[in-house]
């Protein structure tokens, strides 16, 4: 690939509208040189399956160069692959199948931390002078020697860590290993757009922009406020972490940070075609996706909002409506599984249950947005049980056993039901359990009903109807446990309803309505009778509307 040559593949530029796209997470996808960690080779073996499902793009999780203390979000090299996934000639193959498949090709970034290997940071906390010495948030003590200020780390403690050659602490949002980089020096900015410049130079089409929000600080180092017990709620966080005790209006989420995402949308539009997805985890995650997504911003918001316990119909519809009315110029991402929390089927109370695993699928692809599904979520996998003596992450291992980490849904892909599902010929770095075996891609091909192949017909089934793409969505009133909305566009508009409890259900049809329901979705079909709407537990409903 000629570097300064952008890649454009598909239909229109705007691709991302509506897209589905299929989170890798490149550990546990597959293993093809037996060391029981899945790599680059291994994605690229798998892509026609990935293609089989019909999304439209993959966010592949971190690959870079990277000691790997929290498992490649804590980066090295950001022009470079870590052995450990193989070589760039490895993602360039990669990226040329996948564009031959039709599929896009997103990965992640993680901008505002650095891994305390990275070259920068070895050169920074030398001493005080040297040529990166402020390419990082260094700060003196306090007259007592104690920390600049209350800040806190999301993985436990406090944010700062002394260095003694410099007499000063370093800020770090995550753990100590992952030191925040300098925002305010705009030597700083200029080199991490030059490092996104350098894969948008070799062909990708999106980026996801790990904790987008983080990237600036509050110069003054001003203390974060108390948050009341009551009011201690988070998202990628629980309560019971000390960092859900303060407001974080200092840490995170700064003004200046609305500047940099137009200085990445003036790169990213040199581009044309390609996307920027930001994760966003702050005191008011919608209201900063609505400040951060736009014309003029970042092409979509990711938050946590649908990544919580609550499963209520009320809940996803004041979510929706909210982001909706706050962010009428801008276009949201809606996950409800991924790499950082509890699987969906597991959190919310449908473990085992293939129609829940199917409905979450339906569900999630008909909301207003585009879509992030995570492997395995169209196998319906459950949480993994994974024991103490078996964990890799430090976050679980921190906040043991109230908190068990993410490695419950990070555990390997289940390829096929033999021993070690088909990932790998040698130990797999997380168990594999034998209920993800049975659930293996083998035993759920070959079955016409199966989670994954109504997954297949459903991601297929929604490609023809614009109105779930792109359309406008409004939301009806019904009594829970149904969630119901239309959708609209091009003068077509559908009427879309959920049961989402595990016994069976109807619903008024409000004055007016006269559906002419559309049965071919693969899911468990409700029926009208008169102006009742009988649904199926887990039953889903869609209708044309005159």
């Amino acid at each position: 690939m000629v570097a300064g040559a952008p890649v454009a593949v598909g239909r229109a530029l705007d691709w991302w509208r509506g897209a589905v796209i299929y989170q890798i997470y490149p550990r546990s996808f597959l293993d093809t040189n037996g060391d029981g960690v899945g790599d680059l080779p291994g994605i690229v073996d798998r892509l026609d399956y990935v293609a089989s499902l019909g999304v439209d793009a993959i966010w592949v999780s971190p690959f870079f160069k990277s000691p790997m203390a929290d498992f490649g979000y804590d980066i090295s090299d950001y022009r470079d692959i870590d052995p450990l996934f193989g070589t760039l000639a490895d993602f360039d193959r990669l990226l040329a199948k996948a564009h031959s498949l039709g599929i896009k090709v997103m990965i992640d970034q993680v901008l505002s931390h650095s891994s305390d290997q990275h070259e920068w940071f070895r050169q920074s906390r030398q001493d005080r002078v040297n040529d990166k010495s402020d390419w990082y948030v260094w700060a003196d003590p306090k007259p007592d020697g104690s920390a600049p200020n209350n800040w806190l780390s999301i993985f436990g403690g406090p944010a700062w860590k002394w260095e003694p050659r410099r007499e000063q602490y370093y800020l770090h949002n995550f753990l100590s290993s992952q030191p925040q980089l300098n925002f305010h020096n705009p030597a700083v900015r200029a080199a991490m757009l030059d490092n996104l410049q350098f894969w948008l130079d070799r062909g990708v089409d999106g980026m996801r922009l790990d904790s987008i929000n983080f990237c600036f600080h509050d110069e003054q180092l001003r203390d974060n406020p108390a948050k009341p017990a009551e009011l201690r709620t988070g998202r990628g966080f629980s309560a019971d972490n000390p960092y859900a005790y303060q407001y974080h209006y200092y840490n995170n989420t700064r003004p200046e940070n609305l500047a940099l995402m137009e200085d990445l949308r003036t790169l990213f539009d040199r581009y044309p075609g390609s996307t920027m997805l930001g994760e966003i985890s702050s005191e008011d995650s919608l209201g900063t996706m609505a400040e951060y997504v736009g014309d003029t911003r970042l092409h979509m918001g990711y938050s946590f909002e649908l990544l919580v316990e609550d499963f209520s119909a009320a809940y996803i519809r004041a979510t929706v409506e909210d982001i909706e009315t706050r962010m009428p110029h801008g276009w949201p991402c809606w996950a409800v599984s991924n790499h950082d929390v509890m699987r969906a089927t597991t959190r919310w109370g449908g473990a085992g249950d293939d129609d829940f695993a199917r409905q979450l699928v339906a569900l999630v692809c008909s909301l207003r947005g585009s879509v992030c599904l995570y492997q395995g979520e169209e196998l319906g996998l459950t949480e993994a049980d994974v024991p103490f003596e078996a964990l890799q992450d430090p976050y679980g291992i921190s906040f043991w056993p109230n908190f068990k980490g993410r490695d419950g849904c990070r555990t390997p892909m289940p390829w096929d039901d033999s021993a070690q599902a088909g990932f790998t010929d040698s130990p797999p770095w997380l168990p594999i359990p034998a209920e993800h075996r049975a659930r293996s891609v083998a035993a759920q091909d070959a079955d016409p009903g199966s989670v994954l192949n109504a997954t297949r017909r459903f991601l297929r089934w929604r490609q023809s109807l614009p109105a779930l793409l792109q359309g406008d969505i409004a939301f009806i009133d019904a009594p829970e446990p149904v969630l119901a909305f239309t959708r609209e566009a091009r003068g077509e508009r559908l009427l879309v309803a959920f049961n989402l409890s595990a016994d069976a259900a109807q619903w008024t049809l409000p004055d007016g309505f006269e559906p002419r329901a559309i049965d071919d979705h693969g899911g468990l079909a409700g029926r009208v009778d008169g102006r009742q709407l009988h649904l199926p537990a887990r039953g889903v409903f869609f209708a044309r509307l005159d």
